[in-house]
C-alpha cells in the first residue's frame, strides 16, 4: 500500500486534469463572463493555435519499496491524448509539461499499527440546520435539529505531529466527521419562593426590610433571565432618642505580607548587636566548658536549618488601613469617628512561599514485560519529590505520582503466562456415598454396585509453561552460540520435549473462567448371576466318549444348560454351577432301540383270537435320547415282539396297559429302591361257558424296578480363576494393544483348580467323574498396563509476609504442596513422597513508625520599627509577632530518617510557625496553664489547673487582680453512668464451629455440621448518662447477649424394608409379583422427599412373573371296573359307574414326582372323578377306551369336524350285541372344543437394580405369553407349534436416578464488618452449593448467607462548630475574621443521630479529616458592611442537579446545578452603589429530569392561590396571589402587576425564542405593602 509524500494527485501540475494554463471549459466561460473585455480577449485567443493534445495521468500505484517507511517509490502511467480522447504519440505534447510518472512515498507495514492513530478532536457546538420551511412552530416542543462537527487527523502517536490521513486509513477507516445533533427548547430562569421578611435594619426611626429568594434553575438556551432575587420594604421603629450616628470606622484589607527593606533590616540588626555587646559586657564568658556548650547548640541549630531546607520561612509584616467613611459611603476625618482604641494597622506574618517539586524522574519500565491479548497494556510510573514545601498557601502541591499505560518494548516480546484448571484422574467409582445417604442400615453392606459418586481434585497451572521455558532456553542458546563454539553437537532447539506432563500448581486465584466439577455420578456394573435350566433326566448308561469305547464302564449322565450368562461385575463371582452331573454304570451303550409304537395283537396261527403277539415299532436313539440313524444300532439289542392275548367271545377281556409312572425313586441305595407301576383294569367279565375268566386283581398291576443305579452322584467342580500371570512364552505381546476394548499391555495366563467332587461327600479321585468332560484349567487374560503414582512438580513456596510485623503475630510460616494426578493401579509404583511441605518465614523486620519532632520556637520577630513607630502607644522593642521553629522526620527510636517518610506516616505536619507577644513593661506576664488534675473517680468533685505570675509582673497591681487574670480554673469531673441497651435484631442460629463430630455422631463424606444446638446473638450498646454511646467494655458487656437456639435437622422419608415378593399371580403363563414398602416416617426440616406413595402410604414394586403351565399338573389313576348299578346276576354286565383317583402332582425332568395341594393344579383343567359305563355282557361285543379327538383345523369353523375312535377288542359271539360304529365325530365350536391361540406381551415392570444397587442402571423386562381365544393363557408349546411370529424385545435398559443429596462448601470466614463503626454493622458468612441436589437426595437449605451484628462501637469525628460571627477588631465594618473551632463528636452511625461532643482524647487516634478535607480551615477573613452599605448576600445552597429533558427522556448534556446571591440594600439612596446579583453554575452528575408547572387553587370569593410546582411535588413559588382586590389604588396596582408577571416569568416557557435578555437587572424589586403576600 503505498501512500504520498508530496501533495495530492489532485493538486499536483497537470494531474489527470487540464494542462497548466488550460480551465475546463465551464470555468473558463465563467471567466470570460466575468472579465471586463472578455470579448476582445476572446478575439486575441482566437488568433492563437488552439491546443489539441494534452497529458494524461493514470492513479498512482502502490509504494514500492526495501524498507518501510517515508523511503518507498510509487509510479503511474503518463501518456499524450487527444482533446476527443484518443492516445497518441508523446512527441505530440509539449514535453516541458509533461507529469512526473514517480514520487516518493510512505511505505507502511503492519507494525505502523503500533505508531499511527486517528486524534478525536471534541465535538464543536450544535448549529441549526436552515430548514426548509422557515416558519418555526409557535411552540418549541422538543428543540431544534442540528449538526455538529468534528476535527480528525492522522497523527504519530509517540510525537504527537500529524501524517498522511492515508496511513491510518491503511489499518482503519476515517470515523464520522459531523453528526446529527439536538438544540434543546429555551429554557427560562426559573427562582425560589421568598423567605420571611428580615428585622428592620434600624432599631429605631426609619429603616429598611427585605426579603430574598434564590435560583432554582439557571436559564439555558437562549431562555430568559432571572428576576430580581431580593424585595424590599420601609419599615417603622419609634422614634430615635440620640441623634443617629452618620459616621463608622472601616478597616481594610491587610495588604500581601512583606519583606522589611535591606535598610530596616540592617538598622534591627545593629540593635540587635548592640544589646548582645551589653549582655556580653556583663557576662564576659571565659569559661572553656560554656564555650564547648555554645559551639554545640549552634552546631544543633546548623543542622535543624539543614533539615528544615523543605520549609522556607520568611517571617515578614502587612500592613491596612483604616478609615473614617459616613453612610454615603465617603470618607471622611478620622476625628469624626472618635474611639478610645483604634484598630492595629500592622501586624507579623508568614511570606508566601509557593510548592516546589522536582523534574519528573525517567519512566519506570512498563509493568506488562510480555503479550497478552486479553490486556495488552500494562503502566509506567514516574516520579518527582517536594523540593520545598507550600508556606502560607491554600494550593497543595501538585501529584508526586504518573501512570501512564504502555505496551512492552522489544524485538521479541515472550507471550504472557496463561493459566488453566486442571483436574486429577476420577478417583473409583463409590456407592457407600449415595447409600449413606439414603439409607444408613444398609450402610454394611459389601461388594455394593450401581450408580455411585467419584471425585477428583482441581488445581490451576500455568497453561503456556513450556513454551515459555523453550523460548527461555532458545534464548540463552542463541546468546550462548556466540560466546562458545565447543558445544556444537548439542541438540536442535526445535527437538522440544514435553517429558514432564504435569505441571506445577499455581494460586488458584491465577485461574480464572469456569472451575471443572469436582464430582460426579459414576456407574459400577452390577454382577449378573450366573443362571442355569432345571436339571434334565437322567440319560441311558453310555460311554464317556462314543468314538473311544473302552472297557465295560460308562456314565448316566443328566445335563442343565446356561439361561443367563454370568459377568463378574462388582462383587460377582463370574462362576456358573456345574452343568454336569454323572452316575457310574455297568455296559453302557451309546445307541439303543427306542420302542415308540406297539401294533395290534396278531393271534398265533391266523386264529380269530387266542395267544399272539405284538410288534414294537422302534426307532435308534443317541444317549441323548435323539433319532440317528438305525445303522448305528446294529450292535443294539433289537426289542423282541410282546406276548399278548386277542380275547375270544366269552372271554374275559382286560385294557392295555397303562404307561408306567414316574420312578418312585432318582437312584437305589441301601434304605431306597425305585420302582414304576403300571395297571390295566377289566373291561368286559366273561361268560359261564368256556369263556377265559378274568384274573385276579394282583394280576391288574404290575411293578418293575428303576434308576437301580447307587446314589454316588460325581460332579467336576471348579474354583474361581487365579490373578492374570505375565506368560513369558508369549513374546508377540509386548506392545500396548487392545483386547475386549481394553488397552492391555501383554498377554498373561489365569489358571483355576478342577476337582472332582461326589454329591454330599466331598472330593474324590478324578477317575470317577468323566475326563472327556473335565473344564479347562488354563485360560489366556489381558494384563492391564501398569499405572505409577505420577504428581505434579512442587508449587512455588507460598510468599512470606513482605510487609513489617505489627506487634507480635506469631511464627509465620510458608508452605508449597503437590497434586496427585495419578493413583497407582496394576503393582504401579506408590506415592510415597510427601505432597505438603512446610517451613519457618525468615523473620520479618518490625515496622518503622515514624514521628514529627519539633524543634524550640526562634525569636519573636516584631514588625520593623519604622512600620509602627507612627501608631498611638506603639514601643520600639516589645509587642505581638510571629516565630517560626524547625520540624524534622525521626524514626520512632529517634534516629533521623527522611522527610518522605513522614509525610506517609506521622500524621500532619506540625505548626511552623505561630504568633508571639514580647512582653512591653505594662503587660502582665504568667506561665502556660498546667494540665487539669486528674479526677479521682467520686461523682461531683472538680478538677484544677495552675498558673504563676512571672518577672516584673509580680509586683504590678493590676496584674495580681484574680478577677481580671485569674491564677487557677477548676472544672466539675464527668459523673460517669452507664447502662447498656440492646440493638438490632436478633442475628441467624449460628452453630458452633469445630464440633462436628461430637455433635453429629459420624461424618461422612457430603455432611456437614447442618443442624443441632446453636447460639443466635444480639448486639449490645452501652451508652452514658448523656445518652453519648460509648465502649461496651464499660458496661462490663463483652457486646452480645447469647442465646441458646436450634436448627432442626432434617429428617428424611423413612420407608419400611421391602416385603418379601407375593406368589406369581398367575399359575400357567405371565402374571405379576409385587413386594411393597411402607411409611414409617415422613420428611421434615428439608429432609430428603419420600417417593410417590399410594392412598395408603404405602409404594409398590411389580415385576412381570411367569409359571411354567406344566410344573403342576393332574395325574389320574386308570379307571376303576365298571361297577354295575343294576347288576344283571346272571351276566355280570350292564349300565354302571367307574371312578378313579386324580391327584395334583409336581412335574419334573423325570416326570410326575410329589403330590401337592390340588389347588396348585388348574382346576378347570381337572380330570373327571367318575363316569358313567356300560359293562358289555358276555357274548356282546367289546371295544377299547376312545383314542385321543382329532385336532380341528385351524381356524375354528363349525362345518370342519373332528374325530375320535376305537378298536373293536372282542368280536361278539353269534347272539351277541354287534360293534357299535367305532368312529365319533363333532363339529369344531370355537372356545368349546376349538382354540385359537396368540402371543400376547405383558407391560413393562419397574426398572430393575441388582441386589446390590442402590440406584443406577437396571432393566426393564416384561413376558410373552400363548393366550387361548377364550382368554386363557396356555403353555407356549401351542404357540410355538403354529410358528407365530414373536419379535418383540423383551428386556430394555433403564435408569434409576441416584439420589445424590445437595453438597454445600464449608462457610466462609466471616467477612469484615460492613460498617467501621455504630449500630447497624453486619458480618456475613456464605456458602456454596458443591453438588447440586438429585432425584431423591436431600434437597438445598434455603440458607446460604448467615449475618451476625458487630460488636457495637461509637462512631468518632472532628466536626466543625458554626462560623462564628464576623468580628471587626476595634471597628465597625471592614475586614475582618470569622472563626470557628473542631470538637470530637461521638454519633450510633446513623443518619438521624445528631453527634454529641466528646472529649477530644477519643479522636487522637482518628486522622483529622472533615468532609474529606485533611485541611482544616479554623479561621478565614470575611467583610462585615458598614452601616448604609449595599451588599451581596452569602452564596445560597447548590440547587439539585437537573438533566435537560423532553418529556422525561434526557437528551444527555449532563446535569447542572445552580447557586446565586442576591443583593442586600440598607440606605435607599445608595441604590446606585450596589453590585449586580450574580449566579453560578456547574455541571454535575446522578441528575433528574424536572418540569415546573404554574398551579392555581380553587377561587375563593376573589382570590386564589396560585404556586410554580417541580414535577417532583415540590412548590418552588408559593404565591397565595390576591389576583383581584378592590380599591386599589392605581399606581400599587401596577406595581401589583409588575410583581405578578415577574413571578410568571420564572415559571412560563416563552412561546416564541426570545433572545437572551440582558442579565444586568435592577437588583432590587420595592414591595407594595399589602399587596402581594409572597
Amino acid at each position: 500500500m503505498g501512500l504520498r509524500a508530496r501533495r495530492s494527485a489532485s493538486g499536483s501540475p497537470g494531474a489527470a486534469g487540464p494542462r497548466r494554463g488550460v480551465l475546463p471549459l465551464p470555468r473558463l466561460l465563467l471567466l470570460l463572463l466575468l472579465r471586463p473585455g472578455a470579448c476582445g480577449a476572446a478575439a486575441q485567443g482566437e488568433a492563437e493555435a488552439p491546443t489539441l493534445y494534452l497529458w494524461k495521468t493514470g492513479p498512482w500505484g502502490r509504494c514500492m519499496g526495501d524498507e518501510c517507511g517515508p523511503g518507498g517509490i510509487q509510479t503511474r502511467a503518463v501518456w499524450c491524448a487527444h482533446v476527443e480522447g484518443w492516445t497518441t504519440l508523446h512527441t505530440n505534447c509539449k514535453p516541458a509539461e509533461r507529469p512526473s510518472n514517480q514520487q516518493i512515498c510512505f511505505k507502511v507495514c503492519d507494525w505502523h499499527k503500533e505508531l499511527y492513530d486517528w486524534s478525536l478532536g471534541p465535538w464543536n457546538q450544535c448549529q441549526p440546520v436552515i430548514s426548509k420551511s422557515l416558519e418555526k412552530p409557535l411552540e418549541c416542543i422538543k428543540g431544534e435539529e442540528g449538526i455538529q462537527v468534528r476535527e480528525i487527523t492522522c497523527i504519530q502517536k509517540e510525537k504527537d505531529i500529524p501524517a498522511e490521513d492515508i496511513i491510518c486509513e491503511y489499518f482503519e477507516p476515517k470515523p464520522l466527521l459531523e453528526q446529527a445533533c439536538l438544540i434543546p427548547c429555551q429554557q427560562d430562569c426559573i427562582v425560589s419562593e421568598f423567605s420571611a421578611w428580615s428585622e428592620c435594619s434600624k432599631t429605631c426611626g426609619s429603616g429598611l426590610q427585605h426579603r430574598t429568594r434564590h435560583v432554582v434553575a439557571p436559564p439555558q438556551f437562549g431562555g430568559s433571565g432571572c428576576p430580581n432575587l431580593t424585595e424590599f420594604q420601609v419599615c417603622q421603629s419609634s422614634p430615635c432618642e440620640d441623634e443617629e450616628s452618620m459616621y463608622s470606622l472601616h478597616v481594610g484589607p491587610w495588604s500581601s505580607c512583606s519583606m522589611p527593606h535591606a535598610r530596616q533590616v540592617r538598622q534591627a540588626r545593629r540593635r540587635g548587636k548592640n544589646k548582645e555587646r551589653e549582655k556580653d559586657r556583663g557576662k564576659g564568658v571565659k569559661d572553656p566548658e560554656a564555650r564547648e556548650l555554645i559551639k554545640k547548640k549552634r552546631n544543633r541549630n546548623r543542622q535543624n536549618r539543614q533539615e528544615n531546607k523543605y520549609w522556607d520561612i520568611q517571617i515578614g509584616y502587612q500592613t491596612r488601613e483604616v478609615m473614617c467613611t459616613n453612610k454615603t459611603g465617603k470618607a471622611a476625618d478620622l476625628s469624626f469617628c472618635q474611639q478610645e482604641k483604634l484598630p492595629m494597622t500592622f501586624q507579623s506574618c508568614v511570606i508566601t512561599k509557593a510548592c516546589q517539586v522536582s523534574e519528573w524522574s525517567e519512566w519506570s519500565p512498563c509493568s506488562k514485560t510480555c503479550h497478552d491479548t486479553a490486556s495488552p497494556k500494562g503502566t509506567r510510573v514516574r516520579t518527582r519529590i517536594i523540593r520545598q514545601f507550600p508556606i502560607g498557601s491554600d494550593k497543595e502541591c501538585p501529584e508526586l505520582e504518573e501512570k501512564e499505560p504502555c505496551a512492552s518494548q522489544g524485538d521479541v516480546v515472550a507471550p504472557c503466562a496463561t493459566y488453566g484448571w486442571r483436574t486429577t484422574e476420577w478417583t473409583e467409582c463409590r456407592v457407600d456415598p449415595l447409600l449413606s445417604q439414603q439409607d444408613k442400615r444398609r450402610g454394611n453392606q459389601t461388594a455394593l454396585c450401581g450408580g455411585g459418586v467419584q471425585t477428583r481434585e482441581v488445581y490451576c497451572v500455568q497453561a503456556n509453561e513450556n513454551l515459555l521455558s523453550h523460548l527461555n532456553t532458545h534464548k540463552d542458546k542463541e546468546e550462548n552460540k556466540y560466546q562458545s563454539t565447543s558445544k556444537s553437537s548439542a541438540a536442535p532447539f526445535l527437538s522440544i520435549t514435553f517429558e514432564i506432563t504435569a505441571s506445577k500448581p499455581v494460586d488458584l486465584k491465577s485461574c480464572t473462567g469456569p472451575v471443572p466439577n469436582t464430582t460426579q455420578l459414576c456407574h459400577i456394573p452390577c454382577p449378573i448371576e450366573c443362571e442355569v435350566s432345571p436339571w434334565s433326566a437322567w440319560g441311558p448308561c453310555t460311554y464317556e466318549n462314543c468314538n473311544d469305547q473302552q472297557g465295560k464302564k460308562g456314565f448316566k449322565l443328566r445335563k442343565r444348560r446356561i439361561t443367563n450368562e454370568s459377568t463378574g461385575g462388582s462383587g460377582g463371582s463370574g462362576n456358573c454351577p456345574h452343568l454336569l452331573e454323572a452316575i457310574p454304570c455297568e455296559e453302557p451303550s451309546c445307541y439303543e432301540w427306542k420302542a415308540v409304537k406297539l401294533g395290534d395283537c396278531e393271534p398265533d396261527n391266523g386264529k380269530e383270537c387266542g395267544p399272539g403277539t405284538q410288534v414294537q415299532e422302534v426307532v435308534c436313539i443317541n444317549s441323548d435320547g435323539e433319532e440317528v440313524d438305525r445303522q448305528l444300532c446294529r450292535d443294539a439289542i433289537f426289542p423282541i415282539p410282546v406276548a399278548c392275548y386277542a380275547p375270544c367271545p366269552k372271554d374275559c377281556v382286560l385294557s392295555m396297559w397303562s404307561a408306567w409312572s414316574s420312578c418312585s425313586h432318582t437312584c437305589s441305595g441301601k434304605t431306597t429302591e425305585g420302582k414304576q407301576i403300571r395297571a390295566r383294569s377289566i373291561l368286559a367279565y366273561a361268560g359261564e361257558e368256556g369263556g377265559a375268566q378274568c384274573p385276579n386283581s394282583s394280576a391288574l398291576q404290575e411293578v418293575r424296578s428303576c434308576n437301580e443305579h447307587p446314589c454316588t452322584v460325581y460332579h467336576w467342580q471348579t474354583g474361581p480363576w487365579g490373578q492374570c500371570i505375565e506368560d513369558t512364552s508369549v513374546s508377540s505381546f509386548n506392545t500396548t494393544t487392545t483386547w475386549n476394548g481394553e488397552a492391555s499391555c501383554s498377554v498373561g495366563m489365569q489358571t483355576r483348580k478342577v476337582i472332582c467332587v461326589r454329591v454330599n461327600v466331598g472330593q474324590v479321585g478324578p477317575k470317577k467323574c468323566p475326563e472327556s468332560l473335565r473344564p479347562e484349567t488354563v485360560r489366556p487374560c489381558l494384563l492391564p498396563c501398569r499405572k505409577d503414582c505420577i504428581v505434579t512438580p512442587y508449587s512455588d513456596w507460598t510468599s512470606c509476609p513482605s510487609s513489617c510485623k505489627e506487634g507480635d503475630s506469631g511464627v509465620r510460616k510458608q508452605s508449597r504442596h503437590r497434586v496427585i494426578i495419578q493413583l497407582p493401579a496394576n503393582g504401579g509404583r506408590d506415592c510415597t513422597d510427601p505432597l505438603y511441605e512446610e517451613k519457618v518465614c525468615e523473620a520479618p523486620q518490625v515496622c518503622q513508625s515514624y514521628r514529627w519532632k519539633t524543634h524550640k520556637w526562634r525569636r519573636c520577630q516584631l514588625v520593623p520599627w519604622s512600620v509602627r513607630q507612627d501608631s498611638p502607644g506603639a514601643q520600639e522593642g516589645c509587642g505581638p509577632g510571629r516565630q517560626a521553629r524547625a520540624i524534622t522526620c525521626r524514626k520512632q527510636d529517634g534516629g533521623p530518617a527522611g522527610i518522605h517518610e513522614c509525610l506517609w506516616y506521622a500524621g500532619p505536619i506540625p505548626a511552623l510557625t505561630q504568633a508571639c507577644q514580647i512582653p512591653c513593661q505594662d503587660d502582665c506576664q504568667f506561665t502556660s496553664w498546667s494540665k487539669f488534675s486528674s479526677c479521682n473517680g467520686d461523682c461531683g468533685a472538680v478538677r484544677t489547673r495552675k498558673r504563676t505570675i512571672v518577672g516584673k509582673s509580680k509586683k504590678k497591681e493590676k496584674c495580681k487582680n484574680s478577677h481580671l487574670y485569674p491564677l487557677i480554673e477548676t472544672q466539675y469531673c464527668p459523673c460517669d453512668k452507664y447502662n447498656a441497651q440492646p440493638v438490632g435484631n436478633w442475628s441467624d442460629c449460628i452453630l458452633p464451629e469445630g464440633k462436628v463430630e461430637a455433635l453429629l455422631g459420624v461424618k461422612t463424606q457430603g455432611d456437614t455440621k447442618e443442624c443441632g444446638q446453636g447460639y443466635r446473638y444480639q448486639a449490645m450498646a452501652c451508652y452514658d448518662q448523656n445518652g453519648r454511646l460509648v465502649e461496651t467494655s464499660r458496661c462490663n458487656s463483652h457486646g452480645y447477649i447469647e442465646e441458646a437456639c436450634i436448627i432442626p435437622c432434617p429428617s428424611d422419608c423413612k420407608l419400611s424394608e421391602w416385603s418379601n415378593w407375593s406368589r406369581c399371580s398367575k399359575s400357567c403363563g405371565s402374571g405379576v409379583k409385587v413386594r411393597s414398602k411402607w411409611l414409617r416416617e415422613k420428611p421434615y426440616n428439608g429432609g430428603r422427599p419420600c417417593p410417590k406413595l399410594d392412598h395408603v402410604n404405602q409404594v409398590y414394586e411389580v415385576v412381570p412373573c411367569h409359571s411354567d403351565c406344566s410344573q403342576y399338573i393332574w395325574v389320574p389313576e386308570p379307571w376303576s371296573i365298571c361297577k354295575v348299578t343294576f347288576v344283571n346276576m346272571r351276566d355280570n354286565c350292564g349300565e354302571g359307574v367307574q371312578t378313579r383317583k386324580v391327584r395334583c402332582m409336581q412335574n419334573t425332568a423325570d416326570g410326575p414326582s410329589d403330590h401337592v395341594e390340588d389347588y396348585l393344579c388348574d382346576p378347570e383343567e381337572m380330570p373327571l372323578g367318575s363316569r358313567e359305563c356300560k359293562l358289555p355282557c358276555p357274548e356282546d361285543c367289546v371295544i377299547s377306551e376312545w383314542g385321543p379327538w382329532t385336532r380341528c383345523t385351524l381356524p375354528c369353523n363349525q362345518s370342519s369336524l373332528r374325530q375320535r375312535s376305537a378298536d373293536p377288542i372282542r368280536q361278539p359271539a353269534d347272539e351277541g350285541r354287534a360293534c357299535p360304529n367305532a368312529v365319533e365325530k363333532e363339529p369344531c365350536n370355537l372356545n368349546k372344543n376349538c382354540f385359537h391361540y396368540d402371543y400376547n406381551v405383558t407391560d413393562w415392570s419397574t426398572c430393575q437394580l441388582s441386589e446390590k444397587a442402590v440406584c443406577g442402571n437396571g432393566i426393564k423386562t416384561r413376558m410373552l405369553d400363548c393366550v387361548r381365544s377364550d382368554g386363557k393363557s396356555v403353555d407356549l408349546k401351542y404357540c410355538e407349534e403354529l410358528g407365530l411370529e414373536k419379535n418383540w424385545p423383551m428386556n430394555t435398559s433403564c435408569v434409576v436416578e441416584c439420589p445424590v443429596n445437595c453438597q454445600l462448601s464449608d462457610w466462609s470466614p466471616w467477612s469484615d464488618c460492613s460498617q467501621t463503626c455504630g449500630l447497624t454493622g453486619k458480618m456475613i458468612r456464605r456458602r456454596t452449593v458443591t453438588q447440586p441436589f438429585q432425584g431423591d437426595g436431600r434437597p438445598c437449605p434455603a440458607l446460604m448467607e448467615q449475618s451476625k451484628p458487630c460488636p457495637v462501637k461509637p462512631c468518632y469525628q472532628w466536626q466543625y462548630s458554626q462560623w462564628s460571627l464576623c468580628q471587626v477588631q476595634d471597628a465597625q465594618c471592614g475586614e475582618g475574621t470569622r472563626t470557628r473551632n473542631i470538637s470530637c463528636v461521638v454519633s450510633n452511625g446513623s443518619a438521624d443521630d445528631f453527634s454529641k461532643v466528646v472529649d477530644e482524647e477519643f479522636c487522637t487516634d482518628i486522622e483529622p479529616i472533615i468532609d474529606g478535607n485533611k485541611k482544616m480551615v479554623l479561621e478565614e477573613t470575611c467583610t462585615q458592611p458598614c452601616p448604609g452599605d449595599c451588599y451581596l448576600k452569602d452564596w445560597s445552597s447548590w440547587s439539585l442537579c437537573q438533566l435537560t429533558c423532553v418529556n422525561g427522556e434526557d437528551l444527555g448534556f449532563g446535569g447542572i446545578q445552580v447557586r446565586s446571591r442576591a443583593v442586600i440594600i440598607q440606605e435607599l439612596e445608595n441604590q446606585h452603589l450596589c453590585p449586580e446579583q450574580v449566579l453560578e453554575t456547574k455541571s454535575c452528575n446522578d441528575g433528574q429530569c424536572y418540569e415546573y408547572k404554574w398551579m392555581a387553587s380553587a377561587w375563593k370569593g376573589s382570590s386564589r392561590t396560585v404556586w410554580c410546582q417541580r414535577s417532583d411535588g415540590i412548590n418552588v413559588t408559593d404565591g397565595r396571589l390576591k389576583t383581584w382586590v378592590y380599591g386599589v389604588a392605581a399606581g400599587a396596582f401596577v406595581l401589583l402587576i409588575f410583581i405578578v408577571s415577574m413571578i410568571y416569568l420564572a415559571c412560563k416557557k416563552p412561546k416564541k425564542p426570545q433572545r437572551r435578555q440582558n442579565n444586568r437587572l435592577k437588583p432590587l424589586t420595592l414591595a407594595y405593602d399589602g399587596d402581594a403576600d409572597m
